[in-house]
């Protein structure tokens, strides 16, 4: 493969990500059980989400590894990545002793984090994330940054491809919803950027203002073009966006712009009406859009209760699948 470290999905070859991907269905049908006795993988959660805790350690088990999870929620955001930096402040320990230290008895480091920098231009480099990759000679898999989260965006794919059956050519709409609080953008990045890679044409729907990172919109234009898709348009309006989707993928994130700033709040909160009612989704393509969402889901915030427990929801195929995807990527990491 020539690439020991999962990252960002777009950094693994279609041919790669081909093999994870039919590995991960074979893994949901029963076919490979076993692969990892023996493994441990150091599950580092600087950010903690009970979630991705409980996926992580479980897929270990089943294949006959361990997890050992490593609490750092407290004071995750004390980690130190910077170089030739004087660590007299908050931080407490550098990133490199602690992914040298983990690589000495861990096969493996999942890590799950966020950035201590208030400044997008340095938030977006994920640098904690790649100092793990570069410090340690072990497999270092990104469990959610503030820019991607490939395991969930392995899932997205698998979720598109058992709802559509060839994803090629399909529109699928990533449309912005409310919420209160100012959520990174690496969910609705890493679904667009999948989306592409299957062929998908892609269209974005969010209020002026929340625009993702532009390298990463051009990233998914350029990724939806060499896969025969297309990249449609940008969408300022919640209705229009939304016409002849066949998926409709729903996610909130705060204002690049305004990343770090306090009038960002007052900035989102103008737009509470954006989220996904029954009369939107009827002007998707035949009214039977599949409709997708990274868990957990404010009810009638993001999505209306009519949707969310309706025939076109995939959230829970979606849930299901991130497991597999989980296994299938550690089988890859650790079992080759």
């Amino acid at each position: 493969m020539g690439q020991p470290d999962l990252l960002a999905l777009e950094e693994w070859s279609d041919v790669d990500v081909d093999r994870l991907l039919s590995l991960a269905t074979r893994v949901k049908r029963g076919e490979v059980t076993r692969g990892l006795e023996g493994k441990v993988l150091a599950l580092l959660m600087a950010q903690r989400d009970s979630r991705a805790e409980a996926i992580a350690t479980t897929a270990m088990y089943l294949h006959g590894g361990h997890a050992t999870v490593l609490d750092l929620s407290e004071d995750g955001a004390a980690l130190e990545a910077g170089i030739g930096v004087r660590m007299d402040g908050s931080a407490r320990e550098h990133a490199k002793d602690l992914a040298r230290s983990l690589g000495r008895w861990a096969d493996g480091i999942a890590i799950r984090v966020l950035p201590r920098e208030r400044d997008w231009s340095l938030a977006r480099e994920d640098s904690l994330v790649k100092c793990f990759a570069d410090e340690v000679d072990k497999p270092v898999l990104n469990l959610g940054s503030i820019r991607r989260n490939p395991v969930q965006a392995l899932a997205d794919a698998m979720t598109l491809r058992e709802r559509l059956g060839d994803p090629q050519g399909k529109r699928f709409v990533l449309t912005w919803s409310w919420d209160p609080d100012p959520l990174p953008p690496a969910i609705p990045t890493s679904a667009a950027l999948v989306a592409a890679r299957l062929g998908m044409e892609i269209v974005i729907s969010r209020p002026e203002g929340f625009e993702l990172d532009p390298q990463d919109t051009a990233r998914i234009r350029k990724i939806a073009q060499h896969a025969g898709g297309e990249f449609v348009h940008i969408s300022e309006d919640p209705d229009d966006g939304l016409v002849g989707a066949d998926v409709v993928y729903v996610a909130s994130w705060g204002s690049v712009k305004l990343y770090g700033r306090p009038e960002e709040a007052e900035v989102r909160d103008q737009y509470r009406d954006w989220r996904l009612t029954p009369p939107r989704h009827r002007g998707t393509r035949g009214g039977k859009a599949v409709v997708m969402h990274r868990l957990p889901v404010r009810r009638n915030v993001a999505i209306d209760d009519e949707i969310l427990d309706g025939a076109e929801s995939a959230l829970v195929d979606q849930q299901e699948n991130v497991l597999h995807a989980h296994r299938a990527v550690l089988l890859e990491l650790l079992g080759r």
